[in-house]
This record gives C-alpha cells, sequence and structure tokens, in this order.
C-alpha cells in the first residue's frame, strides 16, 4: 500500500506542479486566457502537459490505491510504479521537445505505459470481485 500512496503523491506533486508551470507561463505571456496554437509554444506545450496529467491522474490514483488495497500481487507494485514513471515521461517529452507536432520517444514510450499499465491494473480490479 506505501507504494500506491507514494505514486499517488507523486502524481499529485506532477498535477499540481504542472498548473503552476502553466500560470507562471501565462504571467511570463501576459495571458489571462487562452493560448498561442504554435506546437512549439511554452504555455501551449505546458497546457497540454497539465491536461494530459488531469485526464489520467485522478483515475490512475483510485485504480492504484484500491489494487493496492486488496492485498496484490508483487506484480502489481512494480505496475505502480512503471505507470508513474510513464506519466512523468510524457510530461518531459511533451516539454522537452522542440514542437508538439513531432512524436517525441518519451511521450510515446511515456504513453504505452501508461495504456498498458492503466489496463493490466483495471483488469485486477475487475477480477477483484469475480
Amino acid at each position: 500500500m506505501m507504494i500506491a500512496v507514494v505514486c499517488v503523491a507523486l502524481l499529485g506533486i506532477l498535477l499540481f506542479g504542472l498548473g503552476l508551470l502553466v500560470s507562471l507561463r501565462r504571467g511570463s505571456e501576459n495571458k489571462t486566457t487562452g493560448f498561442d496554437p504554435d506546437p512549439t509554444n511554452s504555455l501551449n506545450k505546458a497546457m497540454r502537459a497539465h491536461g494530459n496529467t488531469a485526464e489520467y491522474a485522478p483515475f490512475l490514483a483510485v485504480l492504484f490505491l484500491y489494487v493496492a488495497s486488496t492485498d496484490p500481487a508483487a506484480w502489481v507494485g512494480w505496475v505502480i510504479m512503471a505507470i508513474t514513471l510513464c506519466r512523468y515521461l510524457i510530461v518531459v517529452g511533451l516539454l522537452a521537445g522542440a514542437t508538439m507536432d513531432k512524436p517525441h520517444p518519451l511521450r510515446f514510450v511515456g504513453a504505452l505505459g501508461t495504456y498498458a499499465g492503466g489496463l493490466a491494473l483495471s483488469i485486477a480490479t475487475a477480477l477483484t470481485v469475480l
């Protein structure tokens, strides 16, 4: 359970840290609303990283905590840690890439890990009631 709680905290740090980054970028670009849709624009990239994290982190947190509470197999802890790492890889790929128009390898690995791990934990959750 400790691994799940630490990983939920790391997802929270990522989400709220990205929210702060968006606010700081808005201030530096003097934009209170909207953004420049240019895929190289730093505010656009920060907003996409925050939005993507906000789309996945809450449900992943629920999965992490629920599955961890069911006395799971050891592989579950490894999957939870891998998914958390993958969420950070996506953010690095979005923010460090020159443009969002071209796929960044870290985004690809992060997305693939999120999908595979999330699916595995979803199945593990369903199996707890069968």
